[in-house]
Protein backbone atom coordinates (compact mmCIF):
# COMPACT_ATOMS: atom_id res chain seq x y z
CA UNK A 1 0.00 0.00 0.00
CA UNK A 2 1.34 3.23 -1.05
CA UNK A 3 1.17 6.48 1.62
CA UNK A 4 0.29 9.34 0.12
CA UNK A 5 0.70 12.90 1.74
CA UNK A 6 -1.90 15.45 0.72
CA UNK A 7 -1.62 18.62 2.17
CA UNK A 8 -4.85 21.15 2.09
CA UNK A 9 -6.82 17.83 2.28
CA UNK A 10 -9.98 19.37 3.60
CA UNK A 11 -10.13 22.39 0.77
CA UNK A 12 -12.34 21.74 -2.11
CA UNK A 13 -9.54 20.13 -4.48
CA UNK A 14 -7.98 18.48 -1.53
CA UNK A 15 -11.24 16.78 -0.47
CA UNK A 16 -11.55 14.81 -3.91
CA UNK A 17 -8.01 13.76 -4.18
CA UNK A 18 -8.11 12.22 -1.20
CA UNK A 19 -11.17 10.35 -1.98
CA UNK A 20 -9.96 9.01 -5.64
CA UNK A 21 -6.50 8.06 -3.88
CA UNK A 22 -8.47 5.92 -0.70
CA UNK A 23 -10.49 4.47 -3.44
CA UNK A 24 -7.25 3.79 -5.97
CA UNK A 25 -6.04 1.71 -2.31
CA UNK A 26 -3.54 4.54 -0.98
CA UNK A 27 -3.27 4.91 2.65
CA UNK A 28 -3.66 8.56 2.61
CA UNK A 29 -2.38 11.24 5.43
CA UNK A 30 -4.23 14.82 4.82
CA UNK A 31 -2.79 17.93 6.55
CA UNK A 32 -4.83 20.80 6.60
CA UNK A 33 -4.90 24.06 8.76
CA UNK A 34 -8.76 24.48 8.75
CA UNK A 35 -8.11 28.17 8.52
CA UNK A 36 -11.38 30.98 8.21
CA UNK A 37 -10.56 32.37 4.96
CA UNK A 38 -14.34 30.56 4.19
CA UNK A 39 -16.75 28.76 6.17
CA UNK A 40 -14.89 25.97 8.47
CA UNK A 41 -17.96 24.12 8.61
CA UNK A 42 -17.70 23.11 5.02
CA UNK A 43 -13.55 22.12 5.33
CA UNK A 44 -15.00 19.92 8.57
CA UNK A 45 -17.91 18.31 7.21
CA UNK A 46 -15.16 17.40 3.94
CA UNK A 47 -13.05 16.13 7.19
CA UNK A 48 -15.63 13.91 8.55
CA UNK A 49 -16.58 12.62 5.18
CA UNK A 50 -12.53 11.35 4.67
CA UNK A 51 -12.06 10.32 8.19
CA UNK A 52 -14.71 7.79 7.39
CA UNK A 53 -12.18 5.69 5.61
CA UNK A 54 -9.74 3.53 7.88
CA UNK A 55 -6.88 4.73 5.34
CA UNK A 56 -7.25 8.02 6.28
CA UNK A 57 -5.55 9.94 8.85
CA UNK A 58 -6.16 13.94 9.26
CA UNK A 59 -3.66 16.05 10.67
CA UNK A 60 -5.10 19.95 11.24
CA UNK A 61 -1.88 22.04 11.29
CA UNK A 62 -0.36 24.67 8.88
CA UNK A 63 2.09 23.86 6.63
CA UNK A 64 4.53 26.76 7.44
CA UNK A 65 4.78 25.48 11.43
CA UNK A 66 8.56 24.76 11.84
CA UNK A 67 9.90 21.42 11.44
CA UNK A 68 6.07 20.05 11.34
CA UNK A 69 6.46 18.81 7.98
CA UNK A 70 9.94 17.29 8.71
CA UNK A 71 8.74 15.25 11.97
CA UNK A 72 6.16 14.02 9.41
CA UNK A 73 8.13 12.78 6.21
CA UNK A 74 10.52 11.46 8.70
CA UNK A 75 7.96 9.53 10.73
CA UNK A 76 5.53 8.63 7.53
CA UNK A 77 8.17 8.39 4.74
CA UNK A 78 5.33 9.72 1.99
CA UNK A 79 5.52 7.77 -1.21
CA UNK A 80 3.77 10.17 -2.89
CA UNK A 81 3.29 14.12 -2.37
CA UNK A 82 0.96 16.23 -3.37
CA UNK A 83 0.91 20.07 -2.04
CA UNK A 84 -2.14 22.10 -2.58
CA UNK A 85 -2.43 23.73 1.04
CA UNK A 86 -1.91 27.36 0.29
CA UNK A 87 -3.96 30.44 0.36
CA UNK A 88 -5.86 31.06 -2.33
CA UNK A 89 -7.40 34.19 -3.99
CA UNK A 90 -6.39 36.87 -6.79
CA UNK A 91 -8.37 39.74 -4.62
CA UNK A 92 -7.62 38.95 -1.16
CA UNK A 93 -4.24 38.46 -1.87
CA UNK A 94 -4.71 42.92 -2.13
CA UNK A 95 -5.89 42.80 0.81
CA UNK A 96 -3.93 40.67 2.95
CA UNK A 97 -0.75 39.53 1.31
CA UNK A 98 1.26 38.52 4.16
CA UNK A 99 -1.02 35.54 4.42
CA UNK A 100 0.18 34.69 1.06
CA UNK A 101 3.79 34.97 1.98
CA UNK A 102 3.41 32.61 4.74
CA UNK A 103 1.45 30.12 3.59
CA UNK A 104 2.39 29.84 0.05
CA UNK A 105 6.37 30.71 0.34
CA UNK A 106 7.18 29.31 3.67
CA UNK A 107 4.96 26.42 3.16
CA UNK A 108 6.28 25.13 0.33
CA UNK A 109 9.87 25.76 1.38
CA UNK A 110 8.85 23.49 4.76
CA UNK A 111 7.76 21.09 2.03
CA UNK A 112 10.45 21.18 0.02
CA UNK A 113 12.91 20.79 3.45
CA UNK A 114 11.02 17.74 4.67
CA UNK A 115 11.72 16.39 0.85
CA UNK A 116 15.28 17.09 0.75
CA UNK A 117 15.41 15.24 3.87
CA UNK A 118 13.40 12.34 3.45
CA UNK A 119 12.73 12.12 -0.67
CA UNK A 120 9.70 10.84 -1.79
CA UNK A 121 9.20 9.30 -4.96
CA UNK A 122 7.24 12.02 -6.83
CA UNK A 123 6.29 15.60 -5.54
CA UNK A 124 3.42 17.38 -6.61
CA UNK A 125 2.71 20.86 -6.46
CA UNK A 126 -0.11 22.92 -7.33
CA UNK A 127 0.14 26.36 -8.94
CA UNK A 128 -2.40 28.23 -11.27
CA UNK A 129 -3.16 29.54 -14.49
CA UNK A 130 -2.55 33.28 -12.91
CA UNK A 131 1.55 32.29 -13.05
CA UNK A 132 0.90 33.26 -16.62
CA UNK A 133 -0.13 36.87 -16.12
CA UNK A 134 -0.04 39.31 -18.88
CA UNK A 135 0.63 36.54 -21.35
CA UNK A 136 -1.68 37.32 -24.06
CA UNK A 137 -0.61 34.38 -26.14
CA UNK A 138 -3.79 31.93 -26.16
CA UNK A 139 -4.32 28.86 -25.20
CA UNK A 140 -1.43 29.17 -22.92
CA UNK A 141 1.27 26.41 -22.94
CA UNK A 142 3.73 25.38 -20.37
CA UNK A 143 6.41 26.54 -22.36
CA UNK A 144 5.41 30.14 -22.54
CA UNK A 145 6.91 32.71 -21.11
CA UNK A 146 5.27 33.68 -17.85
CA UNK A 147 7.29 36.66 -16.50
CA UNK A 148 4.73 39.20 -15.82
CA UNK A 149 2.19 37.75 -12.90
CA UNK A 150 -0.58 40.46 -12.33
CA UNK A 151 -1.88 39.85 -8.52
CA UNK A 152 0.67 39.14 -5.29
CA UNK A 153 -0.99 35.00 -5.29
CA UNK A 154 -0.41 34.87 -8.91
CA UNK A 155 3.33 36.04 -7.85
CA UNK A 156 3.50 33.74 -5.25
CA UNK A 157 2.92 30.26 -6.75
CA UNK A 158 5.33 31.39 -9.78
CA UNK A 159 7.90 31.72 -7.11
CA UNK A 160 6.91 28.37 -5.66
CA UNK A 161 7.27 26.92 -8.98
CA UNK A 162 10.83 28.36 -9.09
CA UNK A 163 11.27 26.65 -5.42
CA UNK A 164 10.72 23.48 -6.48
CA UNK A 165 13.01 23.48 -9.50
CA UNK A 166 15.99 24.46 -7.51
CA UNK A 167 15.30 21.61 -5.36
CA UNK A 168 15.13 19.35 -7.76
CA UNK A 169 18.15 20.53 -9.77
CA UNK A 170 20.12 20.39 -6.72
CA UNK A 171 19.13 17.39 -5.21
CA UNK A 172 17.70 15.13 -7.82
CA UNK A 173 14.01 15.43 -6.29
CA UNK A 174 11.05 14.13 -9.04
CA UNK A 175 8.69 17.17 -9.18
CA UNK A 176 5.60 18.18 -11.36
CA UNK A 177 3.89 21.19 -10.80
CA UNK A 178 0.39 21.56 -12.07
CA UNK A 179 -1.05 24.57 -13.28
CA UNK A 180 -5.30 24.67 -12.08
CA UNK A 181 -8.13 26.10 -14.72
CA UNK A 182 -10.75 27.92 -12.87
CA UNK A 183 -11.70 24.74 -10.89
CA UNK A 184 -15.10 24.24 -9.86
CA UNK A 185 -17.82 21.89 -8.65
CA UNK A 186 -19.49 20.44 -5.87
CA UNK A 187 -18.35 21.25 -2.27
CA UNK A 188 -17.01 24.06 -4.07
CA UNK A 189 -15.47 27.49 -2.15
CA UNK A 190 -17.92 30.30 -0.88
CA UNK A 191 -15.22 32.40 -2.51
CA UNK A 192 -15.59 31.75 -6.00
CA UNK A 193 -17.70 33.02 -8.58
CA UNK A 194 -20.15 30.02 -9.15
CA UNK A 195 -20.85 29.32 -5.74
CA UNK A 196 -21.74 33.46 -5.19
CA UNK A 197 -23.53 33.59 -8.49
CA UNK A 198 -25.45 30.52 -7.38
CA UNK A 199 -26.64 31.49 -4.29
CA UNK A 200 -27.41 35.59 -5.24
CA UNK A 201 -29.50 33.73 -8.03
CA UNK A 202 -31.80 31.24 -5.77
CA UNK A 203 -32.02 34.19 -2.97
CA UNK A 204 -33.00 36.66 -5.55
CA UNK A 205 -30.18 39.32 -5.35
CA UNK A 206 -28.20 40.83 -8.45
CA UNK A 207 -24.55 39.65 -8.87
CA UNK A 208 -21.59 41.22 -9.69
CA UNK A 209 -20.16 40.74 -13.12
CA UNK A 210 -16.63 42.02 -13.82
CA UNK A 211 -15.43 43.92 -17.25
CA UNK A 212 -19.13 43.76 -17.78
CA UNK A 213 -19.11 40.18 -18.67
CA UNK A 214 -16.03 40.45 -21.40
CA UNK A 215 -14.27 37.50 -19.60
CA UNK A 216 -13.38 34.20 -20.60
CA UNK A 217 -12.29 31.38 -18.06
CA UNK A 218 -11.18 27.81 -18.76
CA UNK A 219 -13.63 26.26 -16.26
CA UNK A 220 -12.32 22.74 -15.34
CA UNK A 221 -14.88 20.43 -13.52
CA UNK A 222 -13.52 19.49 -9.85
CA UNK A 223 -13.07 15.41 -10.46
CA UNK A 224 -11.66 16.45 -14.03
CA UNK A 225 -8.90 17.84 -12.30
CA UNK A 226 -8.33 14.98 -10.04
CA UNK A 227 -8.14 12.34 -12.93
CA UNK A 228 -5.37 14.31 -14.14
CA UNK A 229 -3.54 14.89 -10.77
CA UNK A 230 -3.86 10.93 -10.43
CA UNK A 231 -2.38 10.37 -13.61
CA UNK A 232 0.64 12.65 -12.86
CA UNK A 233 1.23 10.56 -9.76
CA UNK A 234 2.67 7.98 -12.26
CA UNK A 235 4.27 10.23 -15.19
CA UNK A 236 7.54 11.13 -12.43
CA UNK A 237 9.54 13.10 -14.53
CA UNK A 238 13.68 11.79 -15.34
CA UNK A 239 16.44 14.43 -15.81
CA UNK A 240 17.09 14.13 -19.22
CA UNK A 241 21.02 13.09 -19.36
CA UNK A 242 21.73 15.26 -22.44
CA UNK A 243 20.01 18.25 -21.52
CA UNK A 244 17.85 18.28 -24.55
CA UNK A 245 14.35 18.19 -23.87
CA UNK A 246 11.44 16.89 -26.85
CA UNK A 247 9.56 19.73 -28.74
CA UNK A 248 6.35 20.80 -26.52
CA UNK A 249 7.73 19.25 -23.45
CA UNK A 250 7.83 21.78 -20.40
CA UNK A 251 10.67 19.30 -18.94
CA UNK A 252 14.10 20.90 -17.68
CA UNK A 253 16.74 19.98 -19.35
CA UNK A 254 18.78 20.45 -15.90
CA UNK A 255 16.14 18.62 -13.48
CA UNK A 256 13.46 16.05 -13.66
CA UNK A 257 10.86 18.80 -12.92
CA UNK A 258 8.20 19.60 -15.64
CA UNK A 259 4.64 21.70 -15.22
CA UNK A 260 1.70 20.89 -16.80
CA UNK A 261 -1.36 22.60 -17.28
CA UNK A 262 -4.85 20.84 -16.19
CA UNK A 263 -7.24 22.80 -18.46
CA UNK A 264 -11.34 21.68 -19.92
CA UNK A 265 -9.05 23.99 -23.23
CA UNK A 266 -12.01 25.46 -23.82
CA UNK A 267 -12.58 29.29 -23.18
CA UNK A 268 -15.87 29.69 -22.44
CA UNK A 269 -17.42 33.44 -21.94
CA UNK A 270 -18.56 34.32 -18.58
CA UNK A 271 -21.82 35.67 -19.69
CA UNK A 272 -22.12 31.36 -20.91
CA UNK A 273 -21.36 30.37 -17.22
CA UNK A 274 -24.01 32.58 -16.05
CA UNK A 275 -26.49 31.45 -18.41
CA UNK A 276 -25.93 27.85 -17.65
CA UNK A 277 -26.56 28.49 -13.81
CA UNK A 278 -29.64 30.27 -14.94
CA UNK A 279 -30.69 27.06 -16.85
CA UNK A 280 -29.80 24.83 -13.60
CA UNK A 281 -31.90 27.10 -11.04
CA UNK A 282 -34.26 27.99 -13.59
CA UNK A 283 -34.10 31.65 -12.82
CA UNK A 284 -32.37 34.48 -14.16
CA UNK A 285 -29.85 36.60 -13.35
CA UNK A 286 -29.98 40.25 -12.07
CA UNK A 287 -26.48 41.27 -13.85
CA UNK A 288 -24.84 44.29 -11.66
CA UNK A 289 -22.21 45.31 -14.67
CA UNK A 290 -18.75 46.10 -13.07
CA UNK A 291 -15.28 46.95 -14.54
CA UNK A 292 -12.13 44.42 -13.72
CA UNK A 293 -11.19 44.12 -10.59
CA UNK A 294 -7.22 45.08 -9.90
CA UNK A 295 -4.56 41.80 -10.21
CA UNK A 296 -7.38 39.75 -12.94
CA UNK A 297 -6.79 38.95 -16.09
CA UNK A 298 -9.67 39.15 -19.08
CA UNK A 299 -9.10 35.50 -20.23
CA UNK A 300 -7.68 31.56 -19.68
CA UNK A 301 -7.24 29.04 -22.05
CA UNK A 302 -5.43 25.74 -21.68
CA UNK A 303 -3.41 24.06 -23.88
CA UNK A 304 -3.74 20.52 -22.22
CA UNK A 305 -1.45 18.37 -24.98
CA UNK A 306 0.94 18.05 -23.08
CA UNK A 307 -1.11 16.53 -20.07
CA UNK A 308 -2.83 14.24 -22.86
CA UNK A 309 0.20 13.35 -24.17
CA UNK A 310 2.03 12.08 -20.32
CA UNK A 311 -1.07 10.40 -18.85
CA UNK A 312 -3.56 9.27 -22.35
CA UNK A 313 -6.40 12.04 -20.91
CA UNK A 314 -8.03 15.38 -21.41
CA UNK A 315 -10.92 16.76 -19.17
CA UNK A 316 -14.39 16.40 -20.78
CA UNK A 317 -16.87 17.19 -18.42
CA UNK A 318 -19.06 20.54 -20.09
CA UNK A 319 -20.11 23.74 -18.06
CA UNK A 320 -23.48 22.44 -18.21
CA UNK A 321 -23.26 19.58 -16.98
CA UNK A 322 -20.69 20.36 -13.80
CA UNK A 323 -22.72 23.30 -13.09
CA UNK A 324 -25.60 21.31 -13.18
CA UNK A 325 -23.98 18.98 -10.81
CA UNK A 326 -23.11 22.05 -8.40
CA UNK A 327 -26.48 23.33 -8.08
CA UNK A 328 -27.61 20.44 -7.06
CA UNK A 329 -25.38 19.76 -4.60
CA UNK A 330 -25.99 23.18 -3.46
CA UNK A 331 -29.46 23.08 -2.87
CA UNK A 332 -29.39 19.45 -1.07
CA UNK A 333 -26.28 20.93 1.27
CA UNK A 334 -28.57 24.05 1.95
CA UNK A 335 -31.87 22.87 2.15
CA UNK A 336 -32.65 25.23 -1.05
Amino acid sequence: MRTALVTGSAGFIGYFLCTRLLADGFRVIGLDAMTDYYDVALKQRRQQMLLQHEHFTAINDRVETPDLLMNLFSRERPDVVIHLAAQAGVRYSIENPRSYLESNICGTFELLEAARAHPPHHLLLASTSSAYGANTEMPYRETDKADHQMSFYAATKKATENMAHSYAHLFDLPVTMFRFFTVYGPWGRPDMALFKFTKAILEGRPIDVYNHGDMKRDFTYVEDLVEGIRLLIDAVPVRPEDGIVEEGDSLSPVAPWRVVNIGNSNAVQLTDFIGAIEEATGRTAERNLMPMQAGDVPATWADANLLQKLTGYRPRTTVQEGVGRFVKWYRDYYSV
